[in-house]
């Protein structure tokens, strides 16, 4: 089946593990989420992630680190413009490695409880809240990947339903076969990518941190305004 899975660590996450591995063509767990279940085909993590927590692949699976996701990233415009965060990395990894027809996502919501659990082992950093120039919205960023999906003919599907910093369209799991690409305003997401080519943001390493003093934090703005714009029809038709 041309789906695929994106796993991440929040606390729905674990629902995960009694759905039937014949609707995914491929699972790619981020980070811890290769705890969930065992099955996984890819795992994705960054250079920072602790050792001891790396899985051993088995047979058929494989671990994806920055050496691979770094230049798939690149590909669609790179970790400034992307977002700098493993959900979204794995968005664009998964886009460029294997391109299916649609990509779900479970527990990676970016929602973080002040009380209770924020990741299905218990407490965990909530990376993508940190002050960092290129997360100053999750859903212009969400909105940017759901778009440039869409222009490939690849659907975004969110297959939680909890809270969710997220913009795509909600599906069970049972029915992500039915999915469709997004439908968007074409002429707003054509000129974000002309004012990202304008900008010259691109950071060839992935360590946009090195380079911060060139970004305008303004500028990102700007152009998260007209992601939101251009993936306004579909976050409408999902309302």
């Amino acid at each position: 089946m041309d789906t695929a899975l994106i796993l991440g660590s929040g606390p729905s996450a674990p629902l995960a593990r009694s759905w039937p591995r014949g609707a995914f063509g491929r699972i790619v767990a981020i980070n811890n989420a290769h705890m969930i279940r065992p099955d996984w085909d890819e795992c994705i993590f960054p250079w920072d992630f602790p050792q001891d927590r790396q899985p051993s692949p088995a047979a058929g699976q494989r671990l994806v680190t920055e050496a691979d996701f770094v230049p798939a990233q690149n590909a669609f415009g790179g970790f400034v413009y992307g977002g700098g965060t493993m959900a979204f990395t794995a968005a664009y990894w998964v886009l460029h490695a294997h391109a299916p027809r649609v990509i779900g996502f479970m527990g990676c919501d970016m929602h973080y409880p002040r009380q209770g659990r924020t990741h299905f082992y218990g407490q965990g950093t909530p990376d993508p809240l940190r002050a960092d120039i290129t997360l100053q919205s999750l859903e212009a960023k969400s909105a940017r990947a759901m778009v440039l999906a869409a222009m490939q003919g690849i659907a975004l599907v969110n297959l939680s339903d909890g809270p969710t910093r997220l913009v795509f369209p909600r599906v069970r799991p049972d029915r992500i076969d039915r999915a469709a690409p997004a439908s968007f305003d074409e002429a707003a997401a054509n000129r974000a990518l002309r004012r990202e080519a304008e900008l010259g943001y691109l950071v060839p390493s992935g360590r946009y941190w090195e380079e911060i003093g060139r970004l305008s934090a303004v500028e990102l703005r700007h152009l998260d305004d007209l992601w939101l714009k251009a993936a306004a029809p579909a976050i409408r038709a999902a309302a």
